[in-house]
């Protein structure tokens, strides 16, 4: 009889590279269900790439990544819909306007259009949600991005900068739907170190593609923060 795993996230020597230059290289980690990693290093370290291909939007190159029990990239339309990403883009029409991006999202994922409404209040955007979303504020394109990552319920959550462009009063705002309270597995990347490492239950920190640190928040110590940015 094969033995169940319980983590949400499995990587065995993961590696990526494009061309000749190498982005990820032979990572390991596991991560249970409902907890959540905080991937730490300065651009181009490959935080955004590792993310990428837990969303099934990149294959990897070697080693083995399972997400959510699936193997991919071979299931990767298995899990599709039990994710939630936000990442540097919207992934929001222009044109369209906050309730119409929404309500496009909700027929993909076969939700009720009640959870549009849900989903609009919840991030105070139901009185501009007829407006196009290129007339909005960066900050109110970031609220209807949120919305739309966790839209159709989602199981892990993947967070690229999740607080970008709120300010503090929209962060307090977001922190049920995408924060620790939210009680999803996440994986968050963040250019605030002590913020990321606050949410944190484990944490990998990436330099030129490799595993720097892996381990909890308290094993990092301020200076070896520092060195992952210099």
């Amino acid at each position: 009889m094969s033995q169940v795993s319980h983590a949400a996230i499995e990587l065995d020597g993961l590696s990526r590279h494009f061309g000749e230059r190498t982005v990820l290289r032979d990572l390991t980690v596991s991560l249970p269900a409902g907890a959540t990693l905080a991937v730490l290093g300065r651009n181009g370290a490959g935080k955004s790439t590792l993310l990428r291909i837990l969303a099934t939007l990149l294959r990897p190159h070697a080693g083995t990544v399972r997400v959510l029990g699936e193997e991919l990239p071979r299931r990767g339309w298995a899990v599709r819909g039990r994710i939630g990403l936000l990442g540097h883009e919207p992934l929001l029409y222009r044109d369209l306007t906050g309730r119409e991006n929404l309500g496009y999202h909700a027929r993909l994922h076969r939700v009720a259009r009640e959870r549009v409404e849900q989903m609009l209040q919840a991030v105070a955007m139901e009185r501009r949600a007829d407006e196009p979303v290129r007339l909005l504020s960066r900050g109110m394109v970031q609220r209807l991005a949120v919305a739309r990552a966790i839209l159709h319920e989602p199981e892990l959550l993947l967070l690229d900068e999740p607080r970008s462009n709120l300010d503090p009063a929209a962060g307090e705002l977001v922190e049920p739907l995408i924060g620790r309270a939210s009680g999803r597995t996440r994986v968050l990347t963040s250019h605030d170190p002590a913020h990321a490492l606050a949410e944190a239950d484990l944490v990998l920190a990436l330099k030129d593609g490799r595993a720097a640190y892996l381990g909890p928040p308290a094993g990092l110590d301020p200076a070896a923060v520092r060195e992952l940015y210099a």
